[in-house]
């Protein structure tokens, strides 16, 4: 039985808002802000029950340790001797952009027919490239049945960033379909992330028909104007892909390779002149879950961003009154994490397979969301003012949070203790 679940990252209690992303905007625009870690959290929970409330299958993955102990050490420090800019860095939650994990093939596309997982390396920002040995642990703990593969990080200096870079386009989500890695290569004043040697290397790691994956380069275009990952303008889902019309280096040929591997693919796309790249990563678009619901109807989870955008929602409404097929909107209010630099897709990990195989700790329902809420209110910082990164008592306070978390859910010991070699 196999279906799409969406793993949701946990918001973090140590949530802030650094600016440590060059390139995100708006992580950029609110480096400085006082963030709020538990309207943020409470903000996700809250998108999770959406999910359910839809008929979506729901996962969660959990924050990480921080401040990080272990990277401070290997830098030859600890958080109270360690620079500001380091404190910042080691302090970051930013692992709650699950989309970034890893990248997912599931079992229809590998000969092997196992799901395979390949967690994503993330070097080009140091504040993320300490966190794929915690995702690691997570990916071990949660997929250990032998329906999956889960593999370690490509080699530095080869940037990965998982799924934000990569789609799965397929009649259905139990066919085979093809897999599409996005890379970069130059991005104007800001660094390309994806690159294609990091993601031919997953191809091969994940036993992928080389006839059935396609390696299409990002626009300089669009990363120059901020799109940092290409879940900032495009997304797939099934056999539909809705992507802006500056999306990619070369659109036609991409186009033609798609058609000519999957026939009955649909391409839904925003013309510049309706949408521009500007409007477009301000509102978050494309950074929405577009998803099949069990009756058959496709629909686009937005952040409230895109309809506050007149340009972005007058255009979507002539897009639903149409026959095309996108059939439904959904809105939800994530604006803390949005703040930080990530819509709705950023926040989720799609994984095609069946819930049986995955540990039942990751997975969740209306009650034991009701559980993490709880925890959430009691014990996530309320705000967080970047000048005060270095209080020991708020250390003490996310650190505890976390605890109370790990303890709930019944992992403690599990996920900040595997060999990651």
């Amino acid at each position: 039985m196999l279906v799409e679940i969406n793993l949701d990252g946990l918001i973090g209690p140590s949530h802030n808002y650094a600016g440590l992303s060059h390139g995100n905007l708006a992580a950029t625009r609110n480096a400085g802000a006082v963030s709020r870690p538990r309207a943020a959290a409470l903000q996700g929970i809250a998108k999770m029950r959406a999910n359910l409330a839809l008929g979506l299958t729901q996962g969660i993955l959990l924050p990480h340790a921080r401040p990080d102990h272990a990277w401070l050490s290997a830098l030859s420090t600890d958080y109270d001797a360690a620079s500001l800019p380091l404190k910042a860095q080691a302090l970051s939650a930013s692992a709650m952009w699950a989309a970034n994990a890893a990248t997912v093939s599931p079992a229809p596309d590998t000969a092997d027919k196992r799901c395979h997982l390949s967690v994503a390396n993330l070097v080009t920002m140091p504040h993320r490239s300490h966190e794929w040995p915690g995702t690691l642990a997570q990916l071990r703990v949660a997929f250990a049945h032998p329906a999956f593969a889960v593999h370690g990080p490509v080699p530095a200096p080869f940037g990965d960033e998982g799924a934000a870079n990569h789609m799965r386009m397929a009649s259905s989500h139990a066919m085979p379909g093809i897999e599409i890695f996005v890379y970069g290569v130059a991005g104007g004043n800001f660094p390309a992330r994806q690159r294609r040697e990091a993601s031919e290397a997953i191809a091969r790691a994940h036993q992928l028909d080389p006839a059935r994956t396609l390696f299409v380069e990002q626009s300089e275009a669009a990363i120059a104007a901020g799109a940092f990952h290409n879940d900032v303008v495009a997304v797939a889902n099934g056999p539909v892909l809705f992507a802006h019309e500056l999306a990619f280096a070369d659109r036609d040929r991409f186009y033609a390779d798609l058609l000519d591997r999957l026939p009955d693919a649909q391409i839904i796309e925003v013309p510049a002149a309706a949408v521009s790249l500007a409007d477009a990563i301000s509102s978050y678009l494309f950074n929405a879950q577009l998803v099949t619901l069990a009756g058959g109807e496709m629909t686009l989870i937005l952040p409230e961003e895109a309809r506050s955008n007149a340009r972005v929602w007058g255009w979507l409404q002539l897009m639903i009154a149409g026959n095309g097929p996108i059939r439904r909107l959904e809105v939800v209010d994530v604006r803390e994490s949005m703040a930080n630099g990530g819509g709705p897709a950023c926040l989720r990990l799609r994984v095609v397979a069946d819930p049986a195989t995955i540990d039942p700790r990751f997975l969740v329902d209306h009650a034991r969301l009701d559980r993490l809420a709880a925890i959430v209110q009691r014990h996530w910082p309320e705000a967080i003012d970047p000048s005060a990164i270095g209080s020991p008592a708020l250390i003490a306070d996310i650190e505890r949070a976390r605890a109370a978390l790990l303890e709930a859910v019944g992992i403690v010991g599990l996920i900040d203790s595997l060999p990651v070699s």
